[in-house]
């Protein structure tokens, strides 16, 4: 069953425009990654550096394995250099109702 993940970032706002290139190019990966299905960026309409990623995956398994990637050395970025908080993630079940 699918999953979204919602990948919540405080981006550092004295280098957002740095901080959308850095956030754009890690994604390329994350697009292209096996059961990614989706990926939308969107910002806080009143503080432009709060963005949350939302990401589709086809199941727990593919956003569990895209994660596992994203810890090793071959899946880090440099997200966390235009960060000014650690980012949280929620995954959400998808239901038929």
């Amino acid at each position: 069953m699918a999953v979204t993940a919602l990948l919540e970032v405080r981006l550092d706002p004295d280098r957002l425009p740095e901080a959308h290139r850095v956030l754009a190019e890690t994604l390329v990966a994350t697009r292209g990654f096996d059961g990614c299905l989706n990926v939308k960026v969107t910002a806080d309409v009143d503080d432009p550096a709060h963005v949350v990623v939302v990401e589709t995956w086809e199941s727990r398994e593919h956003d569990a394995a895209y994660r596992a990637f994203r810890a090793s050395p071959e899946g880090r970025s440099e997200l966390g250099t235009v960060l000014v908080a650690p980012p949280t993630l929620t995954v959400l079940e998808h239901l038929d109702i």
